[in-house]
Order: C-alpha cells, then sequence, then structure tokens
C-alpha cells in the first residue's frame, strides 16, 4: 500500500464542504482525469454509508472504468471509501477528514491508498510518485471547487 495525501483549508463552513465531497458527482468538478461520473445506487446526493459510483477516468491515455463504494460517512467529518473495481492499481481505501478551521472555514485532510496486484506491483511506484507530485494542485483544485459552490 502507499498512500497519497494532502491538507487544504477551505473557506467554507464544515457543513458545506461535507455536502459538497458528500456527492461523489462532484469529483468531476476536481479531478481533471475523470470524464464522467454517476451514482449508481438508489437515494439522495450523499446517501451514506453502501452509496456507489461508476467513473470513466482517462488516464497515461488508456480509457479506465472504475467503481466506488462509500464505507463510512459521518456527517460532518469523515467520508470514505473503496474501490471495487480491481484493476492493477486501484484505490483500497480512500477519505475525507473535515475540521472547523475558524472563521467559517474548514480544514480538509484527504488521502488515497493505493493497492497493487499482478503486473500492477511492477507499476506501482512511478503512479504514487506522479500523483504524490500532484497533491497540492490536487489539493487547490478541491478548494476552488468547493468555494465556487
Amino acid at each position: 500500500m502507499r498512500r497519497l495525501t494532502g491538507t487544504i483549508v477551505i473557506d467554507r463552513p464544515v457543513e458545506d464542504v461535507f455536502a459538497f465531497l458528500a456527492d461523489g458527482e462532484n469529483d468531476i468538478k476536481f479531478s481533471p482525469r475523470l470524464t464522467s461520473i454517476e451514482r449508481t445506487s438508489p437515494g439522495d446526493a450523499g446517501a451514506g454509508v453502501g452509496t456507489t459510483y461508476a467513473s470513466t477516468a482517462k488516464e497515461i491515455g488508456l480509457k479506465t472504468k472504475h467503481e466506488f463504494r462509500i464505507t463510512e460517512y459521518e456527517p460532518p467529518r469523515r467520508i470514505r471509501w473503496t474501490e471495487l473495481t480491481r484493476a492493477p492499481v486501484y484505490i483500497g481505501d480512500g477519505g475525507y477528514d473535515l475540521a472547523p478551521a475558524g472563521d467559517g472555514a474548514t480544514r480538509l485532510t484527504f488521502f488515497n491508498d493505493l493497492e497493487a496486484r499482478g503486473v500492477g506491483k511492477l507499476i506501482v511506484g512511478s503512479i504514487h510518485r506522479r500523483y504524490a507530485r500532484n497533491t497540492g494542485d490536487f489539493a487547490q483544485r478541491i478548494k476552488r471547487a468547493v468555494e465556487a459552490g
């Protein structure tokens, strides 16, 4: 397992940031590799544990499909997910931790644990290094998306 992580302060109340991130369809607003994402389980946006999403991404020039399930949902502080698709490199666990940061702001810490199987074990290190170099940019994209509403 190789962890990617980052922290950023967002100029919105923790309840607003949680609501934005709890709706996984908003991921396309800050993840440029995504070409589509949709909730595949019934219920309201941010419905909680068991909610599933399917996405299509473009990674290293290849179109890939992913499916995720929310595994923990504790408004307005914590969201966890796992990837159901077991590609050669996949997200075993991921999550958001939110905390008030004063004056209506929120401190967001996020992580993704990259897992590998088969041929993925040969490339997971290079994928981790590539994404790790961009966690600051990724955090800024989340901040801009949440603050834009």
